[in-house]
């Protein structure tokens, strides 16, 4: 854990014994004390280290809300081959075809009804 993890396990720390603290006193303090406790679960998911897997897609990132934060996931498989798939010379040649055949339809139907 590097020291930026650390200084936000710190304040999601704080930010949770805040709430401890105000669902003690009672009052309008202990009815923000359950949203001051899911803010330090927010604040966890917050570490750059998570930040950074979850870009890389080696985290989940579709986490109920109020869950904890997840320590590690597992890695997503990767492709076989990089460049698998069909050849672009051949998919050049399937849009040229295409093309020449539609052409041709609207040229032999545009003979069938002349504007002249």
């Amino acid at each position: 854990m590097n020291k930026a993890d650390q200084l936000v396990d710190r304040a999601a720390d704080g930010i949770r014994s805040l709430a401890d603290r105000a669902a003690a006193q009672g009052g309008v303090a202990a009815k923000l004390a359950d949203e001051l406790a899911d803010d330090a679960a927010f604040v966890r998911k917050l570490k750059p280290s998570l930040i950074v897997a979850r870009a890389r897609g080696e985290a989940p990132t579709n986490s109920p809300p109020g869950s904890a934060a997840p320590l590690a996931a597992p890695p997503r498989p990767r492709p076989s081959r990089p460049g698998s798939g069909p050849s672009p010379l051949l998919i050049v040649g399937a849009a040229l075809v295409a093309g020449i055949v539609i052409a041709k339809l609207i040229d032999w139907r545009g003979h069938a009804h002349p504007r002249d």
